[in-house]
């Protein structure tokens, strides 16, 4: 409960920022939290003062434990699945049309060098009585292909006619055999 409470004050402080994931790793009395970002300037702010200000505020939601913040930039945010889905997301808070900004963020991703993608939005598109998905897809998404590299997102436009959810799939390449967690830790095992 105190990592979701965490997540939710590092997105509801760093709203503009891009922010694609808040990982929280704990030890004995330190909490170290890790923001993926695609704008880490936005949240390191000027001289840090932002930065500083998200710390302190960690700090008084877990009072007993030391926080420490890292911050990771997203290079390519063209290729993060829930990075994508939020543009669309907010897109269509913006009321812009949703079969083109569906399109162009397929676009977008397929140009910086994904292999496939797919994003599906379900709800009332266009604010019409009835509820209906659409979808756009580019190259390929193998979904039970164990190997693949599938990065998935899920967000919320919040319109005036409703919630529109926006879904975002990935198609990264495959994860040669030797790299998988599995493998990993067999080999781990193996050497032991």
């Amino acid at each position: 409960h105190e990592d979701l409470r965490l997540r939710r004050l590092v997105m509801k402080e760093l709203k503009d920022a891009g922010i694609s994931q808040v990982i929280v790793d704990r030890n004995a009395n330190q909490l170290t939290l890790t923001v993926t970002t695609a704008k880490p300037g936005i949240v390191i702010g000027r001289g840090g003062a932002n930065a500083d200000r998200l710390r302190a505020l960690l700090q008084l939601a877990a009072p007993d434990k030391r926080v420490r913040l890292n911050i990771e930039e997203i290079t390519v945010p063209e290729l993060d699945a829930y990075l994508v889905a939020r543009s669309v997301a907010d897109q269509l808070e913006r009321r812009v049309a949703f079969r083109r900004a569906i399109k162009q963020s397929v676009q977008r991703t397929m140009q910086r060098g994904a292999l496939g993608c797919r994003v599906r939005v379900g709800g009332r598109l266009g604010g019409t009585e009835m509820s209906r998905s659409e979808a756009e897809m580019q190259g390929r998404v193998p979904l039970h292909t164990i190997k693949a590299d599938i990065d998935y997102g899920l967000a919320e436009a919040h319109t005036t006619f409703g919630v529109i959810g926006v879904k975002c799939w990935i198609y990264r390449g495959d994860i040669a055999p030797n790299e998988t967690p599995f493998a990993k830790a067999a080999a781990a095992i193996g050497e032991a």
